[in-house]
């Protein structure tokens, strides 16, 4: 067949370009902790949407909490989550950044997911603390943020130049006023932000380095696909180009609370 070898679908969490290499490594901080405490592990994602990172960690056996704004996408969760035969351990909470505190006021997660998140909330200081505030001991801290330079190519790579040196230049790494997203971050600026809250950087990596820039045709098939996320990966931790990581569309932190 002609189409054989190619990708159905989006692919799941551990297979698609733009969730794999964050997932790779969820899932060995969740393996390990796992391993430490000797039983499953208690999980808020914050912002977790439709449960496309938690019905992933519920099917390793580990209890999620997700806790989002929106009705219709915990609606979608419940429905994902009863599908995915893990609705037992999947409980949907309507709150945001704001109120974390109010509806999980319990210092017992280990761990913290907030992906996408922090570049939409009023206060990215004011919300890293309150995730500090409903971690167990030791437990960690998952973050992924959008990254000031991978707009500032991009927008250079549009032609769009006086926007590019705007993504720059600007406090909040922003393109002008019709960017979508109110903030954006850089490596050293989300390192002081976790910092601050009482948490320390066990890693720091770049994710989505070249797969945001190359068209989708370049990744049809499960072979390029593949490959593709096998040069992610060895680009983000390549001892002698560590810098290219920075440049990725997002990053992704693993802090914990010591």
């Amino acid at each position: 067949m002609a189409d054989e070898g190619r990708r159905s679908g989006r692919g799941g969490v551990e297979t698609a370009v733009r969730t794999s290499a964050v997932w790779e490594s969820v899932r060995a901080v969740v393996a390990e902790r796992e391993q430490q405490l000797g039983r499953s592990l208690r999980v808020v994602d914050l912002g977790g949407g439709t449960g496309g990172l938690a019905v992933p960690l519920a099917q390793l056996g580990h209890h999620v909490t997700v806790i989002d704004p929106s009705l219709d996408a915990l609606a979608s969760l419940h429905r994902r989550a009863g599908d995915s035969g893990v609705a037992e351990r999947v409980v949907a909470v309507q709150g945001d950044a704001a109120n974390l505190l109010e509806v999980h006021p319990d210092a017992d997660a280990d761990l913290v997911c907030c992906h996408g998140t922090l570049e939409f909330v009023d206060d990215p200081a004011a919300t890293l603390r309150s995730v500090a505030g409903v971690l167990a001991d030791d437990g960690y801290v998952s973050l992924v943020v959008a990254t000031r330079i991978a707009a500032v190519l991009a927008r250079a790579l549009a032609g769009q130049f006086a926007q590019a040196q705007c993504a720059l230049t600007s406090d909040d790494g922003r393109w002008g006023p019709a960017d979508p997203l109110p903030r954006r971050f850089d490596a050293a600026g989300i390192t002081a932000l976790v910092e601050a809250a009482g948490l320390a950087v066990q890693d720091l990596h770049g994710v989505r380095i070249f797969s945001d820039l190359v068209p989708a045709a370049y990744v049809d098939f499960d072979a390029d696909r593949a490959a593709l996320l096998k040069l992610e990966q060895a680009a983000s931790r390549h001892p002698d180009y560590a810098f290219l990581g920075h440049i990725g569309a997002a990053l992704h932190v693993l802090a914990r609370r010591s």
